[in-house]
């Protein structure tokens, strides 16, 4: 056999007859992939030559056989002309790992390029956000929840951190007190009263300026509350309900039934329903369309009195007295608190170390779980929720309301207005005309609500009216009585928008049930407006929910 037939097919043979086997066959052949050797040379199988007749395999070799009689310049002449550049290019195999650096260098160039145009269009927009100043990207405000108690926010968060913004900058209208606070790329105006319903308030930022500087900017939100509702209680003979109505008193709804309503207080989110059945008193509450029942654990058997509802926390109160009293002691008029975000969960006492246990009168503060009480022995305290520490106001005979942080307190020799802030007191302001002072109610935003009743010559009391007197002591009659009716009680609003005055028509002929709380058996309660004087609507029904205790 010949030494061409003996030695291994070289790379460049291998390679031609590779592609004449490509334009030949009409099925590709198959190749194992390139090998890249450590010299970067990649490793190719040899191929059988082309020829006539079939040719003996051969094994696959790294390159040619050493042989000592070989001369490479003659093994050069015996090579076929080279092929056009093209036609290598084509039949060639690319070299491994070739193709995958070029696209590696491609992606990141371009990638580099992207990161690049990316970083000048955010300092450009940096830049010309500081330029422009601070712009409005979002607000947040409850307006059912500002119109229901004090303490709701608008918070605007904008394109930029910003420097403080004084109180001065900002204006509320129609005007309200307020607190302002930034943080951030956020401020926030927190209201320091319940603002009036269906009525269109605009809040407006002036000169807020970026934390690093730069030009002002000025700008405006506005929210409009919803229209006022008020939960009223109606007893009679089939039974009794709780109506859910506006102030047209024209869309009524029945939220809640039962065959004996004592009493209720509606939260922002819960109504709870003081009730008595064969089994005795009960707390029920629901959502507030009347869903959703739940029964609250009580301390025993008992009655259930005084029952009221805290602005924050879904926190209720009441006072309870054992059933079964007598002289063996037990439970009488103890405080008891509990909260309605936990339904199953155990009353707990409200227990002053050292005070009277029997509780006379007392009041959530507005906008807190706190308490100011008046125990059996006159004692007037201020206490937490659980009563780990309290106050001494000193004594008084009745406690009147409160609004914010004052109270109205009816001391022995005269009526207080009592700071609970500070402990701090001042007389009462009195009323134009001598007569009967009733209830007298501190309205939100200044002044009180009263009900006074003048006395004739003889002494003897006349007409009852509803008078609202400012501050600075200027009176204005709100509602005259018809003097056959009775005044059974009156509310203000949240808000201090309104006033609401529920009446015992014709008094005389209108005798009162036999519940624990007894009632007259028609009420009407009328809803009239401070500012104006102007009754809004009566409504059939008692114990609006605008109260914060029951009739007393």
């Amino acid at each position: 056999m010949s030494s061409d037939a003996q030695r291994p097919a070289t790379r460049r043979e291998a390679r031609l007859a590779a592609a004449a086997r490509a334009a030949t066959d009409a099925a590709p052949a198959a190749a194992a992939s390139p090998v890249v050797e450590p010299d970067g040379e990649p490793y190719v199988p040899a191929a059988p030559a082309v020829g006539p007749g079939p040719q003996p395999a051969q094994e696959p070799t790294r390159g040619p056989a050493h042989d000592p009689a070989h001369d490479p310049a003659e093994e050069l002449a015996r090579e076929p002309a080279p092929e056009p550049a093209s036609a290598a290019r084509d039949a060639a195999p690319p070299a491994a790992g070739a193709r995958p650096r070029r696209a590696r260098r491609a992606f990141a160039g371009a990638f580099a390029v992207v990161v690049a145009v990316l970083a000048v269009v955010g300092a450009t927009g940096a830049a010309l956000g500081t330029a422009q100043g601070p712009h409005v990207t979002g607000v947040e405000v409850d307006p059912a929840a500002a119109a229901a108690a004090s303490g709701s926010r608008l918070v605007v968060t904008t394109s930029q951190s910003l420097q403080d913004v004084d109180p001065s900058q900002v204006t509320v209208e129609p005007a309200v007190p307020f607190a302002v606070d930034t943080s951030g790329r956020a401020v926030g105006v927190r209201f320091a009263l319940p603002l009036f319903d269906d009525t269109e308030y605009t809040v407006t930022f002036r000169d807020v300026q970026g934390l690093g500087g730069g030009p002002t900017a000025t700008f405006a939100e506005s929210f409009r509350t919803p229209r006022a509702e008020v939960f009223l209680l109606q007893r009679g003979d089939d039974g009794d309900a709780i109506f859910r109505t506006d102030l047209t008193g024209a869309n009524a709804v029945k939220v809640f039934e039962h065959e004996h309503i004592e009493d209720f207080r509606a939260t922002s989110s819960r109504l709870v329903v003081s009730v008595r059945d064969d089994d005795g008193a009960q707390l029920i509450t629901t959502d507030l369309d009347g869903g959703d029942a739940r029964t609250l654990p009580l301390p025993g058997e008992g009655y259930v009195s005084n029952l009221q509802s805290a602005d924050r926390g879904d926190r209720i109160g009441y006072t309870f007295s054992d059933a079964d009293l007598g002289g063996d002691g037990g439970l009488e008029s103890a405080l008891f608190t509990t909260s309605l975000r936990d339904p199953a969960g155990q009353p707990t006492r409200v227990e002053i170390a050292g005070a009277d246990p029997r509780v006379a009168q007392w009041r959530f503060v507005p906008d807190t779980d706190s308490i100011l009480l008046l125990s059996f022995d006159g004692s007037v305290l201020l206490t937490d929720a659980a009563a780990t520490s309290a106050t001494a106001l000193g004594s008084a005979v009745s406690l009147d309301g409160i609004a914010g942080t004052h109270a109205i307190v009816e001391r022995i020799d005269g009526v207080e207005v009592v700071d609970l802030s500070d402990g701090s007191t001042r007389p009462l302001i009195g009323t134009e005309e001598e007569g009967i002072v009733g209830a007298i109610l501190p309205v939100a935003g200044g002044g009180t609500l009263r009900t006074v009743t003048p006395l004739d010559e003889q002494g003897l009391p006349t007409a009852s009216r509803i008078v609202f007197v400012t501050d600075d002591g200027t009176e204005s009659t709100l509602y005259d009585v018809d003097p056959a009716d009775a005044v059974v009680q009156t509310c203000v609003a949240p808000s201090g928008r309104y006033a609401a005055v529920t009446i015992a028509p014709d008094v005389v002929r209108n005798p009162y049930d036999m519940y624990q709380l007894p009632l007259p058996g028609t009420l009407e309660t009328h809803v009239v407006e401070i500012s104006s004087a102007t009754e809004v609507v009566a409504l059939a029904g008692s114990a609006p929910s605008w109260c914060r205790v029951p009739p007393q």
